[in-house]
């Protein structure tokens, strides 16, 4: 154990071996003084960035049926719909209004739309003058299956319909084993890897996530961090990574234990250990709340994130925590910390 302390703080990369030893031995203050003493190299400032934004589910209605979502509704339920563009403008003014700077744009796998809508629906969001960071892996493997395209394809097009950015969404844990049992219609590992790294190659940044807590072993969860550090080793094209756990309730795991704040604690300073080519981690506090967050900013993330001005995906598991620009900004500096609003590349608002 000393020697890979010594090599964390030689600002050396550890590989998969002493990153399963720092998960089973390491405590909970040596995994927070490490990811600490990382994120402090990485960033020496004393700044805490966020981005002020909006999460918009176009639609509820998906084929995938993951046994961890507790927001989809099945084709044919009547509760399912889709978003009318009237509501989705009304959604992007009133986000503007609130000083938001982009949409997170995701939804369900729907059997029916064609890509032509979601070509459409792009050039309407741009109409307003806002980044769209939207379409996960999954959402891009699934319009190429119904419009017989490839998915470097599909990307092309929604590119040049005015995707800007794509979030990490749909990764849950990239191990083919785990995704066969929790998400087995979902697009394999190998296929989110591929996806991303086409989007990378077309110029699109994007995020990445985790979401662990479920049936997955410490051994899936690093093989989803080296996926994710070859990646990056290739591409450069992360911004950030964010982790999170699962949240069991109204789901088919409910059987499942949430994870403790301990266990999250451990898992987002093991993160920042082993992506040492991912800039930016960032704090969840959808899921652990104002507090926990906070503690994170010493457990190796120095991003909040989002404001969340609308939240569904979580909420459906009975998890709703809200918390406004100005909150975030009073916890951040009550954390000892500058807050500074970001865009989706980390630049500064105001130095765009």
């Amino acid at each position: 154990m000393d020697a890979i302390i010594d090599k964390v703080m030689a600002n050396a990369r550890i590989n998969g071996e002493e990153f399963l030893r720092l998960a089973a031995s390491a405590d909970l203050y040596q995994l927070g003084f490490l990811a600490n003493a990382m994120r402090t190299r990485l960033h020496p400032e004393r700044m805490v960035t966020f981005v002020v934004d909006r999460n918009i589910n176009y639609t509820d209605i998906c084929i995938s049926g993951c046994k961890f979502c507790a927001f989809y509704k099945a084709p044919g339920d009547p509760a399912g719909r889709v978003l009318s563009f009237d509501e989705l403008g009304d959604k992007i003014r009133e986000t503007k209004e609130l000083g938001g700077t982009q949409i997170l744009l995701q939804g369900g796998l729907h059997p029916d739309l064609p890509l032509e809508f979601y070509e459409e629906m792009l050039r309407f969001m741009k109409g307003y003058g806002i980044h769209v960071h939207g379409f996960s892996p999954p959402e891009i493997h699934h319009f190429a299956s119904l419009s017989s395209l490839s998915t470097r394809g599909v990307l092309t097009r929604l590119h040049e319909a005015g995707l800007d950015s794509m979030p990490g969404g749909g990764a849950e844990i990239l191990s083919n084993r785990v995704r066969g049992e929790i998400a087995p219609r979902k697009c394999s590992a190998d296929q989110w890897i591929t996806i991303m790294r086409e989007a990378h190659q077309l110029g699109l940044r994007t995020s990445a996530t985790m979401m662990f807590g479920h049936v997955e072993t410490m051994e899936d969860r690093l093989e989803h961090l080296q996926r994710l550090r070859d990646l990056q080793d290739e591409t450069n094209g992360f911004t950030a990574f964010i982790p999170w756990p699962f949240q069991p309730d109204h789901t088919a795991l409910s059987h499942i234990a949430k994870t403790t704040a301990m266990s999250y604690l451990r898992m987002l300073a093991l993160s920042r250990l082993f992506l040492d080519n991912i800039p930016n981690i960032q704090a969840s506090w959808v899921t652990q709340g104002p507090k926990i967050a906070q503690v994170s900013l010493f457990f190796g993330a120095n991003d909040f994130g989002s404001t969340m001005i609308e939240e569904n995906v979580v909420a459906a598991a009975g998890v709703s925590f809200r918390l406004t620009r100005q909150e975030i900004e009073g916890l951040v500096r009550s954390a000892g910390f500058v807050p500074r609003q970001r865009l989706m590349d980390y630049t500064l608002v105001g130095q765009a």
